[in-house]
């Protein structure tokens, strides 16, 4: 049985996904006693790591086996580091798709409390379950007179209730792992000037996975499998237009434009300024010149004006051989997810505005095309019920099979 707790949701919200869970269907198919033991696996394995650490290999621009290869090699410097454990290389191919490298987690493992603790916020300690280090920034409390070269144990704090530069704290909490600390206390707290790098190197962590923290920018891209799935589902193909409607950061926008192998054209739209940068960056980084970005609300992306030709948003309808509508939702399927602090109001929120996305969408895509809706949450609002919406409200639709899809698409070199 795992020794990690399930995910850290308030009660409401709890009860609300439970009756959403154990639906009639559910129940008429297997039983009371077996939806509820279905439904409390589900939370178990939100709040742990998968199995398999997932890194996209940028296939675009060298073959996945020499990329492969190096990442083999980046990773056994990971193992020379004097305070790393011993780090397992095993890097394996998916066996189904051409662009992904898988490395597998061991955990959780029986990792032995220490008395010095430190404790970090819960997007921190959700890192480390993940295999990063410790950063200064994450740090919400330390020992008194802890100093550079501690051996610390690290507990994120489920509900953000831990005050920065306290000394200790007993609330809700979870073991993440042992570290050595990098930093002295009084260069994390008792500063005026931004703190950055690492606060403590992790040496044994509960889950044990390689930090990708600066290997191979261009050539690997640590990104969570689903993700990933989605491209290939779209299909691109060479000479293309395809809208990726709520783009940032830009992952999955630049995986669609090296699927087309950079011929074509990859309009990305996010409406937060700051994240349209980084987009433009990553594209950059990754030789990708097909790909526009624009900061712009994709709600009102269709254009009222059908004669309109302008390259930037809004767009007349029928503009685009694929869209990718990659929705903002709950975010309760991303793993590991140890804490969530939304309430229910704020989990029940988000369905009108995926239904204002997805009528854009439909009008921006050309008869024909392919429309592929994504979320990286677990409930039916979001995800089924949105998706029977869609096939009512726009008869144009029809529901595609996705293993098909994903068996034939092969324009990865």
């Amino acid at each position: 049985m795992s020794i990690f707790p399930k995910i850290s949701l308030r009660p409401d919200v709890t009860d609300h996904l439970k009756s959403v869970f154990l639906n009639k269907e559910l129940l008429a198919t297997v039983g009371l006693q077996e939806a509820e033991c279905r439904f409390q696996k589900l939370l178990t394995c939100l709040s742990q790591p998968p199995s398999y650490t997932c890194v996209r290999a940028s296939t675009h621009l060298a073959p996945l086996e020499d990329i492969r290869h190096k990442l083999g090699e980046e990773l056994k410097k990971q193992m020379c580091s004097p305070s790393a454990e011993e780090v397992s290389l095993q890097i394996l191919p998916h066996p189904r798709i051409p662009d992904v490298l898988l490395l597998p987690v061991k955990g959780p493992r029986h990792v032995k409390q220490l008395s010095s603790e430190v404790v970090v916020g819960a997007q921190c300690g959700t890192a480390v379950l993940r295999g990063a280090h410790v950063f200064a920034p994450g740090i919400v409390a330390s020992p008194k007179y802890m100093k550079a070269g501690d051996v610390v144990s690290v507990f994120s704090d489920l509900e953000g209730k831990c005050t920065r530069g306290a000394l200790s704290f007993q609330g809700k909490r979870v073991f993440v792992g042992n570290g050595v600390a990098e930093m002295d206390r009084s260069s994390i707290f008792c500063t005026d000037e931004t703190v950055r790098g690492i606060g403590v190197r992790m040496t044994e962590p509960l889950y044990q996975s390689p930090s990708f923290d600066g290997v191979l920018p261009r050539l690997v891209f640590l990104q969570n499998l689903p993700s990933v799935v989605v491209g290939h589902v779209l299909g691109p193909r060479p000479g293309e237009r395809i809208l990726d409607m709520c783009a940032a950061p830009g992952g999955k926008t630049c995986h669609i434009a090296a699927l087309m192998g950079d011929q074509g054209e990859v309009v990305a739209l996010d409406r937060i300024r700051n994240k349209i940068d980084r987009i433009r960056q990553n594209a950059q980084m990754l030789d990708l010149r097909c790909i526009k970005v624009h900061c712009f609300n994709s709600t009102q992306a269709v254009s009222s004006d059908p004669a309109q030709r302008a390259e930037g948003p809004p767009f007349p309808p029928e503009s685009f051989d694929r869209v990718l509508l990659d929705a903002p939702c709950s975010s309760l399927g991303q793993r590991p997810n140890i804490a969530s602090t939304y309430s229910l109001k704020e989990i029940c929120s988000y369905q009108p505005l995926q239904r204002k996305l997805l009528h854009a969408a439909v009008r921006l895509l050309k008869k024909g095309g392919v429309l592929v809706y994504s979320t990286c949450t677990v409930t039916l609002a979001e995800n089924e019920e949105q998706v029977s919406w869609a096939l009512d409200a726009f008869p144009c639709l029809t529901l595609q099979p996705q293993v098909r899809t994903l068996e034939t698409h092969r324009y990865v070199q």
